[in-house]
């Protein structure tokens, strides 16, 4: 970051002398006083404890420059810019950013496979643009205007993840953003339970298209009808991607294994690879490649991204034990949908000889009054000839134990919560070195801590 005191001042609107301070060169901007760095603003937010109590620590490492909003005296020697509200100082000192270095902006939401085409994204335009991406989950009002405010000087493409959980949500981060390029992974039932409904997700979805610039490109899935009506008048360009012949890129699957998914797509000879299990994956990747192919990538370039992007870690990945013990990770988040397009893809992968597959469940979060049924439909997904064993974890996976159990008998196990050592004591005696297992679940309920158990068994 290259910006002046007085230019940060000047953005935010600073309300009091701040002209009698030194026109300071400021290198950078944090709220966590802990990872300040010399010559850093620092931005104190308001949470559990008030960001001001920390100021002397962000001076003690080397914070020359903070906003303040509180009655509290500041730090001897400290830079302070006076605002009503630090986080929308923060805000406001993003949107300047944007416009000076002026990147182009791509935001990308969706119910499941937001990080996975964030990352796919920015590993196809990094073939000939300097990149920047959000880094690890800061998807929200605080984390995308810092993810913002971290970019480098040279960055060309700017790709931002937009989460959400409430309706107007997407719509603040998209403005703030002003993208010149969206898309929408897959509406599914996350969040549902603030929401309402499908539909409700939908159109919370759809605000991406408020700050979108009117001559930008959005891209949706082809089959999802819930969009259909909601993208008819837009003025933007709308692609869809999908598996039907009417998609603007279609998908076509050749081979899929537990590493790497190989497809073609539609318009194009060259074949694909991405290095990660499953046709959802795909469905992330024509996402990179129809936005690779807005700012004029080749094929062949975009190809050699896909091929190896770095996946931001929880999300899908297979990891091996010290025994051997396959295991396909994916415990970040969940909710139907997502659920049922990994088991799905779990259940046909390849076994060993003598080896089995064991599903490790756990509870998927904030479904609202249709939790228990949304958690009974996993069911259909699961069967004893291919998947031998299941692990249903937490209060609302008991529904979908009561459904399984004539189907699978002693093979089902159903923990609450509270136990999750014993379960992991429980799969541990079950699970062989030729075995592979797959955990999906909300990240609230802690599988993380059931795939290092396993991974660590000898």
């Amino acid at each position: 970051m290259k910006l002046s005191f007085w230019e940060i001042a000047e953005a935010t609107h600073g309300e009091n002398n701040w002209q009698q301070w030194e026109d300071l060169p400021i290198t950078g901007i944090e709220f966590d006083s802990r990872l300040i760095k010399e010559g850093n603003l620092f931005v104190p937010l308001s949470g559990t404890n008030d960001g001001h109590l920390f100021a002397d620590q962000a001076v003690a490492n080397g914070a020359v420059a903070a906003f303040w909003s509180s009655n509290e005296k500041a730090p001897e020697g400290l830079g302070i810019i006076e605002v009503s509200d630090t986080l929308e100082a923060m805000q406001q000192l993003a949107i300047y950013y944007l416009k000076k270095l002026a990147p182009s902006v791509i935001g990308i939401t969706g119910s499941n496979g937001k990080t996975t085409t964030k990352d796919m994204t920015e590993a196809v335009l990094s073939q000939k643009f300097q990149t920047y991406k959000t880094q690890g989950n800061y998807n929200n009002e605080i984390g995308l205007p810092y993810t913002i405010l971290h970019m480098p000087d040279d960055t060309e493409k700017l790709i931002l993840e937009m989460g959400m959980d409430h309706a107007g949500e997407v719509r603040f981060l998209s403005k703030l953003a002003q993208p010149d390029v969206a898309a929408i992974t897959m509406i599914g039932e996350a969040h549902i339970e603030h929401l309402g409904s499908r539909e409700g997700i939908a159109a919370a979805k759809m605000e991406i298209v408020e700050g979108l610039k009117t001559d930008g490109l959005l891209m949706v899935p082809n089959e999802e009808p819930l969009l259909e009506d909601l993208t008819a008048n837009l003025t933007q360009t709308v692609e869809k991607f999908g598996w039907s012949a009417d998609a603007f890129y279609q998908g076509e699957t050749i081979e899929t294994g537990k590493e790497q998914t190989i497809f073609k797509v539609s318009g194009s000879e060259e074949v694909f690879s991405i290095p990660l299990p499953g046709n959802y994956n795909v469905t992330n990747a024509l996402i990179a490649i129809g936005i690779g192919r807005w700012f004029g990538l080749s094929y062949s370039e975009i190809q050699a991204g896909l091929k190896s992007f770095n996946l931001t870690k929880n999300r899908t990945e297979w990891l091996k034990s010290m025994n051997g013990l396959e295991i396909l990770s994916d415990v970040y988040n969940a909710n139907p949908t997502a659920m049922k397009l990994v088991v799905d893809n779990f259940r046909q992968m390849p076994i060993n000889s003598g080896g089995k597959r064991v599903a490790v469940l756990g509870d998927m979060l904030e479904l609202g009054p249709e939790s228990k049924e949304m958690h009974r439909s996993v069911g259909e997904y699961l069967n004893p000839e291919e998947i031998a064993e299941v692990f249903l974890y937490g209060s609302e996976m008991y529904d979908l134990y009561r459904a399984l159990e004539p189907r699978y008998g002693k093979k089902i196990h159903y923990y609450p919560k509270n136990e999750k050592d014993s379960m992991i004591r429980s799969l541990k005696s079950i699970l062989t070195p030729l075995d592979m297992v797959v955990l999906k679940g909300s990240n609230g309920m802690g599988l993380s801590e059931v795939v290092t158990a396993l991974l660590n068994e000898n």
